[in-house]
C-alpha cells in the first residue's frame, strides 16, 4: 500500500513525560499507544532543557532539523547534535538529559522496538538515491520537494513537511522507491523498517 501523508493525517501528543509535544507522522500498529508500537516516526519541537522521555526495550534515531541544535548527556556517551541531517542512533533505555545550544530546536525520531522492529534511518540529498527492500518504507520530505518513483506507479510530488509511507509488510519482494529532490538543497529522510 502506498500511502501519502501531510501534516493533517499526523498525530499531534504530549511527550511521554509530559515535558513538551511531539507530532507522529505515523507507527505500527496505526494509533498504537506509546507503550505499544512496534515502530513510530514522529517530530518533536525542544524548547526547553530538560530530559527525554525514556523508552525501554526502545531502540532511537534523533536528526536535527532545525535550530541551533542540541548536547545529549547521560547513557553510554555525550553526544552533540549540531548539524542538520546527520542521524544519531542511541538507546531508549538511557537516561537522557538535553541542553540547547542556541533556543529551541525541531528534531526528526525513529523509534523501533527491540524484538518487534528494526530499522535505520537514510538522508537523500543531492542525486537521490534508491532505497531497496524492506517491510515499511517512510520518505519525510524535511526540506524541499522530491519526486518518488516506484514501480507501475505514477511518479509522486512529495512536499515539504509531507511523508509517503509505503508498506508490503506480507510481500516477499518490494519495489524500490526512486528519490529525487527537485528544490536546490531538497532533504529527505528515509526510514526503512522490518519486522520479524
Amino acid at each position: 500500500m502506498v500511502r501519502l501523508l501531510t501534516p493533517a493525517d499526523y498525530r499531534s501528543m504530549p511527550w511521554k513525560n509530559g515535558a513538551g509535544r511531539t507530532t507522529e507522522i505515523a507507527a505500527h500498529p496505526p494509533g498504537a499507544a506509546l507503550d505499544a508500537f512496534a515502530w513510530r516516526v514522529s517530530l518533536a519541537d525542544v524548547e526547553h532543557d530538560g530530559p527525554f522521555s525514556r523508552f525501554p526495550g526502545v531502540d532511537r534515531t534523533i536528526v536535527l532539523l532545525e535550530g541551533a541544535g542540541m548536547r545529549l548527556h547521560g547513557g553510554v556517551r555525550d553526544a552533540e547534535l549540531t548539524t542538520p541531517f546527520a542521524p544519531h542512533a542511541f538507546s531508549g533505555d538511557e537516561a537522557i538529559e538535553c541542553s540547547l545550544v542556541a533556543g529551541r530546536s525541531r528534531d526528526f525520531n525513529a523509534m523501533f522496538r527491540r524484538g518487534s522492529a528494526r530499522g535505520n534511518v537514510a538522508v537523500v540529498r543531492d542525486n537521490g538515491a534508491e532505497i531497496t527492500q524492506a517491510q515499511y518504507r517512510l520518505v519525510y520530505a524535511a526540506t524541499g520537494a522530491h519526486e518518488c518513483v516506484i514501480a507501475r506507479l505514477a511518479p509522486l510530488r512529495l512536499e515539504a513537511g509531507r511523508a509517503l509511507l509505503v508498506d508490503d509488510p506480507g510481500a516477499s519482494e518490494s519495489p524500490p522507491i526512486a528519490i529525487r529532490p527537485i528544490d536546490p538543497d531538497a532533504v529527505a529522510l528515509v526510514v526503512s523498517i522490518d519486522c520479524p
